[in-house]
């Protein structure tokens, strides 16, 4: 029983450690045809390589004894071959590679998008970005320094084995043994050392870029606090740490790729050996043991990347369980309906339980209210008392553990995402406008605005006037994050980006946070006067005086409660 168990833990393991490596495979299978074209080539290029210096060890041989065993043509077919072939291949090969990395980019987008619309996902930048582009980048070594040459090892042993045994089996053997470990069992330990020493490597690296980007970020609280030593001993500290986690995994790989080296100078000494009659196999006549020596050579030289490879494998596994990781943030995946939204637009939340995982109290436990058509209310409550979970329920981010999201009499869970959410807007406490041009900034909303749309807009959140003093008008450059406008008026710019949508409901997520008290209640004012004839779903920790609300909710003990006005 005991064996059992223990075999159904390492079995579990494995899968654990190769599932994520799958689920990039199954990303890739759209690249399968040219990824296998590449592969093919490359193959191709490396047998004729094999046979090219098998070919002319045998002539040099011969010369040197006097005679001439092969013609000089067909050393050039196979050099002119061997160098085409790998010339095409590593255009094949990069390309394909290329193609499929940015699958990768995109489907991590995809995914990370997921929960950004809740505020899921990601809490850190900076290991947002060690994912996207370290561990992205990463993954190219699972084709081109693993696939490939792995491929190309597993078509070596044989061809090797067979060409050596028509000169003599007990050397074919043992050539053959020593290949094994040095292509199979060498990067196997490197492998398993470079997954046990590169979760740290990876690790560091991480924790290195989030200091990193922290100081860099906060440089101007960093000066004001005059902290600028501890900020830098903190991030040279993580640096020293990600130094000693990279000597120590590179100690470790050393020692298996020098145990792969002495494998192929092992095999040239035995076959030198052999041809001279010593150790029981040989001796070999001059021209085949030429060939067998010429060959081993390179063989051996063929697979001389694997060991690396092989720590590659640890790191890859890393990279692609930190890629895949991003899928782990959204616990709850909404069903992808195909029914298209109903005319109606009276929301009700019925009887919803949901928590955010296993180990946490629920969020909702059992919560109901309705928002009739064309309505204002408010959702009141403290941080984490769920105001903003339930925008992400409505907006089908995630979905409930129970109980149904209805909007016009329907269950949102059978209506498509994009249905959905054109008749959805969503203004959020965190509203992002990215380092573009005003006009790029407002057609996220809406593409296809036209400029008279776009002034319209403006003017309705009552920014237009500061748009036409710009200098470019629509065209003025925002800067990373709207830098070059206040934070009141990129808040304006964002609502403006909002208000071109069409869509009949309107979710406002703490839409005046970090606003100053007067700049607050004038963008309020502002919502009431260009919401009017949608249905407003205003979240809050609290009520300025100046919303015109039908109704108000406050979120409590997983309830919503109504509350008198």
């Amino acid at each position: 029983m005991r064996s059992r168990t223990e075999h159904r833990h390492h079995t579990g393991r494995r899968e654990h450690v190769f599932a994520p490596v799958l689920t990039i495979l199954s990303i890739w299978r759209l690249r399968a045809p040219l990824l296998t074209a590449g592969c093919i080539l490359s193959l191709l290029a490396l047998l004729c390589g094999l046979l090219l210096t098998r070919e002319a060890g045998i002539r040099v041989a011969g010369m040197a004894m006097g005679g001439i065993v092969i013609t000089v043509a067909a050393l050039r077919v196979l050099g002119v071959a061997r160098v085409g072939l790998r010339y095409v291949e590593r255009l094949v090969t990069h390309d394909a590679m290329f193609r499929a990395l940015a699958d990768v980019r995109v489907w991590f987008f995809r995914h990370l998008a997921r929960g950004a619309a809740a505020g899921l996902g990601f809490r850190r930048a900076g290991d947002l970005l060690s994912r996207l582009v370290s561990d992205v980048e990463t993954l190219d070594g699972l084709y081109l320094r693993i696939i490939v040459p792995l491929a190309g090892a597993v078509m070596v042993l044989p061809f090797l084995f067979l060409a050596i045994n028509l000169v003599n089996s007990p050397l074919a053997i043992v050539i053959a043994v020593l290949f094994a470990i040095g292509a199979f069992v060498m990067p196997v330990c490197a492998a398993v050392l470079a997954r046990r020493d590169g979760g740290l490597v990876n690790h560091q690296a991480a924790q290195l870029r989030i200091g990193v980007l922290d100081m860099v970020t906060g440089l101007r609280e960093i000066r004001t606090f005059g902290a600028e030593g501890r900020m830098l001993a903190n991030v040279t500290a993580r640096d020293e740490a990600l130094f000693r986690a990279q000597m120590r995994q590179s100690r470790a790989l050393a020692l298996a790729g020098g145990a792969s080296y002495l494998c192929g100078q092992l095999a040239v000494v035995i076959v030198l050996a052999a041809a001279l009659g010593i150790g029981g196999m040989g001796p070999l006549a001059p021209l085949p043991a030429a060939g067998v020596l010429f060959l081993t050579v390179a063989a051996f030289e063929s697979i001389g990347g694997l060991t690396r490879a092989g720590a590659l494998a640890g790191n890859v596994t890393r990279a692609a369980e930190r890629v895949v990781g991003v899928d782990d943030n959204v616990r709850h995946a909404a069903p992808q309906g195909s029914a298209p939204a109903p005319a109606g637009t009276d929301i009700r939340f019925e009887n919803i339980t949901f928590r955010w995982s296993e180990d946490r109290v629920p969020v909702f436990d059992g919560l109901s209210l309705d928002i009739p058509a064309g309505s204002r209310v408010a959702v009141l409550g403290p941080s984490g008392a769920g105001k903003s979970t339930l925008a992400a329920l409505l907006l089908k981010v995630v979905a409930p553990d129970s109980g149904r999201v209805l909007l016009g009499g329907e269950d949102i869970a059978g209506i498509s995402d994009d249905a959905l959410r054109q008749r959805m807007a969503w203004l959020s406490q965190a509203t992002h406008l990215f380092e573009d041009t005003i006009r790029n900034n407002l057609l996220l909303g809406r593409p296809d605005a036209s400029d008279d749309d776009l002034w319209v807009a403006l003017d309705r959140a009552r920014v237009g006037d500061l748009v036409r003093d710009m200098p470019e008008g629509l065209d003025t450059w925002l800067g990373e994050g709207g830098a070059s406008v206040s934070g009141g008026q990129g808040r304006r710019i964002a609502l403006a980006r909002t208000l071109l949508s069409h869509a009949p409901i309107l979710i406002l997520d703490e839409p005046a946070t970090g606003l100053d008290a007067e700049t607050e209640q004038d963008f309020l004012r502002t919502l009431n006067e260009v919401t009017q004839g949608r249905t407003v779903i205003l979240i809050a920790h609290r009520l300025t005086g100046v919303e015109q609300l039908d109704r108000i909710w406050r979120i409590s003990g997983g309830h919503a409660v109504a509350v008198a006005r």
